[in-house]
C-alpha cells in the first residue's frame, strides 16, 4: 500500500493523484471543500455492506466468549460500583479496564469476525480464559460480600437482578445441604418451587418474581412436599404443553403445530415446521471465512436422522424434551424447553461439529403477516424488508442482529432470541438463525469443535414493544444470579435496588466508577423509538446528577446540571438516545 502511494504521488496514468497524510487533515480539508453546499448528498438509515455477510457466524465460540465477556463485566462493575456505595469497597478499576481492553482486543479486524488465521484463536482462547478468571472473581467476591451482610433470620436464596427491568425469571443456584425437595418463600409469603437440575448434583432452578431491579432480594429456602404430576406443563415424545402453549412434534422432532393458548391461534404457518435444523452447501466465490453467497440456499439438506428421544425433566419449573441428532459425522443434541411461567421456548443446544463447506440454520415459518421485520442492534434497532422486491432487499438475504429479532403484526408477533449469535434471514415469514459455518480459509480447522447456544422462540401479544421482547432478552443473556446464605444478621436490608428507572423503554446498560473522579457513572438508552420523560431513583440520597457525553466529559453548563430531589433525578430522553449520567452521593 505505501509503495503503491509513492507512484500514485507522481501520476500514474488513469490512477488519482495521491499522496499520505493524517485522517483529521483529509476530514478537514474535505470539509473546507463540501461545507454550505446543498446538493450533497444525505443518506437515511442503514447503509448495508454487500458482502462479509458470512463474518456475522464465522468462528462461532468467539461470537460466544464475546457476548458472555460483555455482560460479565458490565454485571461485574455494577456490583464493584454496589460494593463501593455500600462498604466504600476498593473499586477495582485497574483489573476490569485491563479485561475491558482485553474484549475490545479480541473484537479487532478479522478477530472477532471470525477471518484471521489459526493461530489467531489460539491465543484468543487463551485472552478469553484471561477475561473469564479475572471477571468471575470480581463478580464472585462482589456477590458473596453483599450476600454475606444481607439480615436474614434462616437459610435464604439471595438472588441478584443485573437487569434494571423488575425481576421475574429463572435463577439456578447451588444447594448443598442434601436431596430434599425445598421451595422459595417471599417476604410477602408466596411460594415458589424449585426443580433439581437433572445431571447436575446439587443444583436448582426456580422461576421468581419480584427481585429489585439493578439490586437484589432475599427469599427463605423452606422445606417442600415432593413434587407431584404437574397438571399444567406436561411433555412426552410427541407434545409439550403448558399453559401458553400446545406444541405437536413429528418423528423428526420438528414442530408441526405451535398453538398459542392464550389467543387460540396457531403460531406456524400451514403445513409447514418448526424448529427444522437446515444444512446448506457453503463454498463462497472468495474468502470462504468472510463471504456467505446468496446461491447459498440452493442446496439444501434436513438434519433429521434422529438417534434418540427422551423426556429429561417434567417438573414444577420447567419441562425438557432432548433430542439427539446425527448429521454426517457431527452431532446435534438439543433440550427443548418449556415452562410454567414463561411463555418461552427455549432450545439449549451442543454441536460436536465435524464438518466444513456447510452453514447451518434453523428455520421456524410464522404465520405473520408483516414486509418488515425488526432486528436488535446495540442501543436500539432497525428494521429490514422481509420481501424480495428490489436489488437492494435481494442483497439482504443474510443481516446482522444482536440479542433478537421480530416479525409482528398488529395485535401478535413471534421474537427469534439468542444467547450468543448475530446473523439472521428473515424472508417470507421464514425465520431464521445461523448456527454455524465452516469454511476452510484463512483457517482450515474454523468451528471444528464442540459448540454450546442457545435460541428461543417468543411468541407474543402486541407487537415487540408490548410484548415484552427487550426485557425477555436481558433474561435470556443476562439472567438472574443466586448465592445461599445461612441465617445471620446482617445491616443490609432483605430487598434493595440500587437503581431503577419508571419507564420500561429506558433500558440501564451500565453503572460503574467515573474514570477520573469520585462519582458514579450511570448509562441509559432509551429502546422504544419513543421521546420519554422518566426518573431514575437511587438507593441513597445523592448530592449532585451531572449529565456528561461518553467519554465522562460535561455537556455545556446549559444542559448538564440536572435537578435531583433526595433519591430521584428526572430527565428527557430522545427516541433511541443514549444518555449518560455522572452522580455524586450525599455524605
Amino acid at each position: 500500500m505505501i509503495e503503491t502511494i509513492r507512484r500514485y504521488e507522481h501520476g500514474l496514468p488513469g490512477a488519482p493523484v495521491a499522496r499520505p497524510g493524517k485522517a483529521r487533515a483529509f476530514f478537514d480539508e474535505l470539509n473546507e471543500r463540501v461545507k454550505g453546499n446543498k446538493r450533497l448528498p444525505r443518506w437515511v438509515g442503514e447503509l448495508y455492506y454487500e458482502v462479509h455477510r458470512g463474518t456475522y457466524t464465522s468462528i462461532a465460540k468467539n461470537k460466544r466468549n464475546n457476548r458472555k465477556a460483555e455482560f460479565l463485566y458490565t454485571t461485574a462493575e455494577w456490583i464493584s460500583s454496589l460494593n463501593r456505595a455500600l462498604f466504600d469497597a476498593n473499586y477495582p478499576a485497574e483489573e476490569l479496564n485491563s479485561g475491558w481492553r482485553k474484549i475490545l482486543l479480541n473484537q479487532f479486524h478479522d478477530v472477532l469476525p471470525g477471518s484471521s488465521i489459526k493461530q489467531v484463536y489460539e491465543d484468543t482462547d487463551e485472552i478469553y480464559r484471561q477475561i473469564f478468571a479475572t471477571g468471575k472473581k470480581i463478580l464472585s467476591e462482589g456477590l458473596e460480600r453483599i450476600a454475606s451482610a444481607v439480615n436474614v433470620g434462616q437459610r435464604s436464596l439471595i438472588v441478584f437482578n443485573p437487569n434494571s427491568f423488575p425481576g421475574c425469571g429463572l435463577v439456578e443456584f447451588s444447594y448443598p445441604f442434601g436431596e430434599e425437595a425445598i421451595q422459595l418463600q417471599s417476604a410477602d409469603g408466596r411460594l415458589f418451587p424449585c426443580q433439581k437440575i437433572t445431571g447436575d448434583n446439587g443444583r436448582y432452578v426456580a422461576y421468581v418474581t419480584g427481585v429489585a431491579p439493578k439490586g437484589y432480594t432475599a427469599f427463605k429456602l423452606v422445606t417442600a412436599e415432593p413434587a407431584g404430576d404437574n397438571l399444567q406443563l406436561r411433555v412426552n415424545k410427541e407434545r409439550l404443553e403448558n399453559s401458553y402453549f400446545r406444541i405437536e412434534l413429528d418423528e423428526h422432532g420438528h414442530f408441526t403445530s405451535i398453538i398459542d393458548k392464550r389467543v387460540g391461534r396457531e403460531v406456524l404457518k400451514a403445513g409447514e415446521r418448526g424448529n427444522v435444523i437446515q444444512a446448506f452447501e457453503d463454498k463462497p466465490r472468495r474468502e470462504d471465512n468472510w463471504n456467505l453467497d446468496i446461491y447459498y440456499s440452493e442446496k439444501m439438506w434436513e438434519v433429521d436422522d434422529v438417534e434418540s428421544v427422551e423426556v429429561l425433566e417434567n417438573g414444577p419449573v420447567s419441562g425438557i424434551l432432548r433430542i439427539t441428532r446425527k448429521f454426517l459425522s457431527s452431532s446435534i443434541v438439543q433440550d427443548i424447553i418449556i415452562y410454567n411461567d414463561i411463555p418461552r421456548i427455549d432450545f439449549n443446544t451442543t454441536v460436536d461439529w465435524k464438518e466444513k463447506d456447510i452453514v447451518l440454520k434453523v428455520s421456524f415459518p410464522v404465520d405473520i403477516n408483516a414486509t418488515k421485520a425488526t432486528y436488535e442492534i446495540q442501543f436500539g434497532h432497525i428494521e429490514r424488508s422481509t420481501h424480495f422486491n428490489t436489488s437492494w432487499d435481494i442483497a439482504q438475504f443474510e443481516v446482522c442482529g444482536h440479542k433478537w429479532a421480530d416479525l409482528s403484526e398488529d395485535g401478535y408477533g413471534v421474537s427469534l432470541m439468542n444467547d450468543c449469535k448475530y446473523g439472521y434471514d428473515i424472508k417470507d415469514g421464514h425465520m431464521r438463525l445461523t448456527l454455524l459455518r465452516s469454511g476452510t480459509v484463512p483457517n482450515p480447522a474454523a468451528d471444528k469443535e464442540v459448540h454450546h447456544f442457545i435460541y428461543s422462540l417468543y411468541p407474543h401479544i402486541g407487537d415487540w414493544r408490548e410484548g415484552g421482547t427487550v426485557a425477555q432478552a436481558y433474561d435470556l443473556n443476562n439472567p438472574l444470579i443466586g448465592k445461599v446464605v445461612e441465617r445471620q444478621g446482617g445491616n443490609l436490608p432483605q430487598t434493595l435496588s440500587m437503581i431503577s428507572v419508571d419507564r420500561e423503554n429506558v433500558v440501564i446498560e451500565a453503572i460503574k466508577k467515573a474514570e477520573d473522579e469520585d462519582a458514579t457513572i450511570i448509562r441509559v438508552y432509551e429502546a422504544y423509538n419513543r421521546r420519554t420523560n422518566a426518573t431514575i431513583r437511587l438507593y441513597r440520597e445523592i448530592k449532585q446528577v451531572t449529565e456528561c457525553d461518553l467519554m465522562e466529559k460535561d455537556l455545556p453548563e446549559e444542559s448538564r446540571q440536572l435537578k435531583c430531589s433526595g433519591q430521584e433525578f428526572a430527565f428527557t430522553i430522545r427516541p433511541l438516545e443514549i444518555k449518560t449520567f455522572k452522580v455524586v452521593w450525599a455524605d
